[in-house]
Order: structure tokens, then C-alpha cells, then sequence
């Protein structure tokens, strides 16, 4: 597993990739315009990635959040009533 960068380095490497991509590459593949907000790992450190930029990509926090689940399994819950039926 790639050490993860911690600190000022981090937080200097972050604004440096939002800066340098500051739309979210998947809202713009779907032809949306968004800002950018998360630098994401396209292979997270935990499956071998590392941090060289050719594997971050710039996305908003509803994709960031949408890759995050696909690439660890995560599913999404709805939640439900005491009857067992979807709420909303």
C-alpha cells in the first residue's frame, strides 16, 4: 500500500490538482458543468494506487461519492418505516 501524503504537502498537492482540473470529469463526460471539489484516486492507495497525478481525477462530491461506493462495494440503502417500506 502507497503511503498516503499528510499535512501541507497534502493540502498544497490538493489545491494544486483542483486548480489545475477545476471541473468534475465525469459531470462533464455526462456533458453537465460542475466545480470540481475532491482530487480522487481513479486505483485508491488501499488497491495499490499511488499518488502521481496521473491517477487523480477532479470530480464534485456526488460522483466523488458515487466512485467511492462502486470501487469499495458499498451499496446504497433507502431508508424505510416500521412497515418495511421505502420512506420518501
Amino acid at each position: 500500500m502507497a503511503e498516503r501524503l499528510r499535512g501541507r504537502r497534502a493540502v498544497a498537492q490538493r489545491l494544486r490538482r483542483l486548480q489545475a482540473e477545476p471541473l468534475c470529469r465525469d459531470c462533464a463526460a455526462k456533458g453537465a458543468v460542475r466545480e470540481a471539489s475532491v482530487p480522487d484516486h481513479i486505483l485508491p492507495l488501499t488497491q495499490g494506487g499511488s499518488d502521481e497525478d496521473s491517477n487523480i481525477r477532479c470530480l464534485c462530491a456526488d460522483c466523488h461519492q458515487a466512485r467511492t461506493a462502486e470501487q469499495f462495494g458499498h451499496r446504497r440503502t433507502i431508508p424505510t418505516g416500521r412497515d418495511g417500506w421505502p420512506i420518501g
